[in-house]
Formats: C-alpha cells, sequence, structure tokens
C-alpha cells in the first residue's frame, strides 16, 4: 500500500529517505506502464532542483512530487488542456496562482497530467493523448474517469502526493472514486481560477486529489491560503442525511454493498444517520434542460476558437459546447435566479444535518472499450458520463463542499462515498472525514 505526504515526510525528517530519494522513486512511478498515458509532460530537472532546495528549508510539502492538470498555467508550458488545437499556443509568463502556492509551499512539479479535453466529460477519455489505465485493474482497461484523469492515476501509482485538478460536475471526486484514493472538492470561492483554462465560470473549482484526508487538509490549506479549523469531534457527535433521491438509484451491486457497509460503519460509531428524500434533486435537470452553465460559459470562450479550428475539437466535448449556442441571454439570466432558489430550497432541507453521505458514483469503472472514441460508442459514452457525473453536479450546483473517500474492501473495484454539505462547511467536513477514514478502515 502506497504511503501517504505525511509518512513521506516524516521519513524524511527521521533520515530514513530523502526528498531526492523520494522523487526519484516518484519519476520511476510516473515513467512505469502502470502511468503510461496519464502525463503529457514531466519536469524532471526543474523537480529534481525543488527537491534538492527542500533538503535546506523546512517547508509542507518537503520537496515531494506534485503532478499538474494541463489545465492550469505553469511558466514556460503550454497549457493545452489536453487539447490539439492549442497545441501551438504561446506558454505560459507565470505559474497560476495554485500552481505558485504549491511550489512556494516545498512542491516539487513532477509534470502535466493527461485529462479530458477542455475538462468537459466525466469518463476521462481523451482521443489526442490516450486514456490512462485505471490502476486498480491490471487485466482490463477500465477508464480512470475525468476530467482529472491523469491526475488521478499519477496519485493512485505513486507518481505524486498531491494531484491538482478542477472540479465543475465531479472531476476530482469522479476519478477519485474511481481510483481509490481521495478527492476533495473545496468551496468555490475559496481558491483563485485564476491562471486555468476555464470550463464554467459559475461552476469551476480548483482542488486536488491525494492518498489520506490529512494530506487532502494540507493541499486545501496550501491552495486555499486558509487554516483548516480543526475538531476532534467523533462521528457520534454528528447527523448525517442519506438522500435518496437519484443519489441511490440504479446502483452497480459492487457500490450498493460498499455504501451499505460505510453508512453501518457510521452508525456502528455512534453517529444518527437518517434517510430523507430531498427531492429537490429531481429538479436539476428541469433547471439545466438546456445545457447550463457549462454549456453556455463554455461556448462564450470557445465561440471564435470553435469557428477557426473546430474539426480538430474531440467531437464529443464539441458537441457538448455548441448546446451553448443556442442559449439566449434571457435564458442564461433566469438559469442564476433558479439555482439560487434550488441552492435556498436544499439548504432548507438540511437544515439540522452535519452532512450528507452518498455514494460518489453509482457504478464502478466501466471498460473503455464501452466508451473508446468512435460513433458506435456515443450513446454508450454519454450515458455512462451522465452516470459518472450524476451525484456529484449536484454539489457543484449548491456552491458546495465535498469529499470522496475509498469505501471497498480489498478484492472489490474502487468505491467512493461521498460527504457534502453547501457552501463554506469545508472544514465541518474535512473533520467527518478525518473521523470516517479511521471508521472505515476499521470497520
Amino acid at each position: 500500500m502506497l504511503h501517504d505526504l505525511h509518512t513521506a515526510r516524516e521519513r524524511i525528517r527521521q533520515g530514513e529517505t530523502s526528498a531526492a530519494d523520494e522523487l526519484e522513486a516518484a519519476l520511476s512511478a510516473a515513467k512505469s506502464e502502470a502511468c503510461k498515458g496519464s502525463f503529457l509532460k514531466l519536469h524532471e530537472a526543474s523537480a529534481r532542483a525543488a527537491a534538492a532546495s527542500a533538503a535546506n528549508r523546512e517547508r509542507p510539502l518537503a520537496g515531494l512530487a506534485v503532478s499538474v492538470k494541463d489545465l492550469f498555467d505553469i511558466a514556460g508550458d503550454t497549457t493545452a488542456a489536453g487539447s490539439a488545437v492549442l497545441a501551438d499556443a504561446p506558454p505560459a509568463v507565470t505559474d497560476s496562482p495554485a500552481v505558485a502556492r504549491l511550489r512556494a509551499a516545498g512542491a516539487a512539479i513532477i509534470g502535466r497530467t493527461n485529462m479530458t479535453e477542455f475538462a468537459f466529460s466525466g469518463v476521462g477519455v481523451n482521443p489526442h493523448h490516450g486514456t490512462p489505465w485505471n490502476p486498480a485493474d491490471p487485466a482490463t482497461h477500465r477508464v480512470p474517469g475525468g476530467s482529472s484523469s491523469g491526475a488521478a492515476v499519477s496519485v493512485a501509482t505513486g507518481a505524486a502526493y498531491i494531484g491538482l485538478g478542477s472540479d465543475t460536475g465531479g472531476s476530482i471526486r469522479t476519478p477519485a472514486a474511481l481510483c481509490g484514493i481521495v478527492g476533495f472538492k473545496n468551496t468555490a470561492r475559496l481558491v483563485p481560477l485564476d491562471g486555468a483554462l476555464p470550463l464554467s465560470t459559475t461552476l469551476d473549482t480548483v482542488c486536488a486529489m491525494t492518498r489520506s484526508v490529512r494530506d487532502a487538509i494540507l493541499a486545501h490549506e496550501i491552495l486555499a491560503a486558509r487554516t483548516v479549523t480543526r475538531s476532534n469531534a467523533p462521528l457520534s457527535a454528528y447527523r448525517f442525511a442519506v438522500a435518496r433521491e437519484q443519489m441511490l438509484d440504479g446502483l452497480d451491486p459492487t457500490v450498493a454493498r460498499a455504501f451499505e457497509r460505510a453508512v453501518r460503519a457510521f452508525r456502528d460509531a455512534g453517529a444518527h444517520v437518517e434517510e430523507i428524500p430531498l427531492a429537490q434533486i429531481h429538479g436539476l435537470g428541469a433547471i439545466q434542460s438546456l445545457g447550463g452553465f457549462t454549456a453556455a460559459e463554455s461556448f462564450a470562450w470557445h465561440r471564435k476558437l470553435l469557428a477557426e479550428k473546430g474539426a480538430g475539437y474531440d467531437p464529443r466535448v464539441r458537441a457538448r459546447i455548441e448546446r451553448g449556442a443556442a442559449m439566449k441571454a434571457h435564458e442564461y439570466i433566469e438559469l442564476f435566479a433558479a439555482r439560487r432558489e434550488w441552492i435556498r430550497s436544499v439548504q432548507q432541507s438540511l437544515q439540522g444535518f452535519d452532512a450528507v453521505l452518498s455514494p460518489t458514483v453509482p457504478i464502478v469503472a466501466p471498460p473503455f472499450a464501452d466508451v473508446a472514441p468512435g460513433e458506435a460508442r456515443d450513446a454508450e459514452f454519454f450515458r455512462i458520463n451522465a452516470l459518472l457525473l450524476r451525484n456529484t453536479s449536484v454539489v457543484n450546483m449548491l456552491d458546495g463542499c465535498a469529499i470522496s473517500l475509498p469505501c471497498h474492501v480489498p478484492g472489490e473495484l474502487p468505491v467512493g462515498l461521498m460527504i457534502w454539505h453547501g457552501a463554506l462547511r469545508d472544514d465541518t467536513i474535512l473533520n467527518i472525514a478525518s473521523q470516517a477514514e479511521s471508521a472505515l478502515l476499521a470497520h
């Protein structure tokens, strides 16, 4: 089992290893067959320099490997967002704030990771650069989830301790769930979006994947430039809701078993867990029937590029972006009003609950062959994409925060437990997750 960043940092302090040795192990993992297709570019020289300089300073990330999704500006690199049409774009002049904060904390930026083109899918398929192999199943090429596909695989294979990514409808939590790692989506406003190519300016969130909750807390504190208020309150001190409507529909048998075990672990720990309808979730379909914020806002950004280089786009991504062309100004404005009312209604239903428990995604990672590029598989691709983002996207529309924790047992494909609530509940969610991580392991 891979150790987390905190363990690596302690081993460095104890003289059992060094940042340089840890980095060489990470680079070896990044070049391994298990990580094939996960990195678009490795930054070996600068990462080694960062690891070497960490020996003389005590910084939170201690010169350890961090991967960066191809969505973020890194000074001197072209930010192509997994596309072919931006491959010849000029390189970034400066680091994005997220990258700069990680670097200042001592990160060894190991490289740029593969992703769904322009971050517009939860599956992780990329026809230009290939689709990384989900490391959870060496025998079958299963999708890693997206859009932060390469970031997830980099963390799950040992190539990075933190995978910087983004989450617009689930692009951190979905791949974390499918690859068996931790993914935390903070309240969107807490981390700057500057220097990240936008998908939806309303829903985009800058966040990360890690191997443990304590690493997730550290990554969030660095990215958000804030300190999480810690609490050691046990699970028995909290009140949880389980949303029945939609969130539990059509669960894969492996997911259903894992989620049932997770809820039982919470109850065995003394937590109060109550099923509620939360029927408002069904209303999201009508609110977003014209494509929602993502279609409208992505089309506004891509309109000129589509006119010039539309033939070079992934056809599945292009089709979703072009839905935004039909949205009228009054419909876009009305969408904001509908969202505000929907958030108010959901918050009212969740009064008295500290968090909600749901499966992160209702299915385990599907085989790549089912969704590989090609018109013959488009219908299945869009069906699976909708399933992979069905539960997670609720939190984005809520402007909320959520974490996905592994809740499967050995021998099962990975399953994620999502713990979530509304805006600015980040510290509560992280503190609950710390207790839940231990309870799930013990159970």
